[in-house]
Parts: structure tokens; C-alpha cells; sequence
């Protein structure tokens, strides 16, 4: 892990946290839905530019080095991996 990049994402998580938890105190407040709703958006919208911060990160990294082993089940391990990480996120 590039120590920015962990910092980055860390930093991102930490936010995200504390913005649940302020979700949490709306809803125990009985704040209007629609506010609470978008507040999860946000939520949602942070996690998935953590998600591709690390899927950046695992592109120039291990799947790099996959890609350019001779090691054949290396290679297609890490593919497969990419595309379930790609369904899963076109079902969501």
C-alpha cells in the first residue's frame, strides 16, 4: 500500500464513519426522511470513491504484476477477481 494513498483512504473512512454516525443521531432525532436520505446518498457516494481509490490502487499494483508474470494461474486468479468486483458492482 502507497502510504498516501492508505493515508487518503483512511482519512476518507474516518469521515464516512462519523458522517454515519450523524445519520444515526437524525434518525434517533426524528429528523425529516428526505434529509436523512440524503444524507445516506452522500454516505454512498463517499464509500464508492474510497472503493475506487483501492481498485486504483490494486490495478497498478497487483494486477500489474499479474499481468506481467509468466505465472499463467496468476494471471487469470487476478482477472477473475476483476470481473466479479465489476458484476457485483453492476448489481448494486
Amino acid at each position: 500500500m502507497a502510504d498516501k494513498t492508505t493515508e487518503d483512504i483512511l482519512r476518507r473512512l474516518k469521515s464516512v464513519e462519523g458522517h454515519v454516525r450523524g445519520i444515526e443521531r437524525m434518525v434517533d432525532e426524528g429528523v425529516y426522511c428526505v434529509d436523512i436520505v440524503n444524507q445516506i446518498v452522500a454516505v454512498q457516494r463517499a464509500l464508492k470513491k474510497v472503493s475506487g481509490l483501492v481498485l486504483d490502487r490494486h490495478l497498478h499494483s497487483c494486477v500489474t504484476t499479474a499481468i506481467k508474470s509468466d505465472d499463467d494461474e496468476s494471471r487469470e486468479r487476478v482477472l477473475t477477481e476483476l470481473m466479479e468486483v465489476f458484476e457485483a458492482n453492476g448489481k448494486a
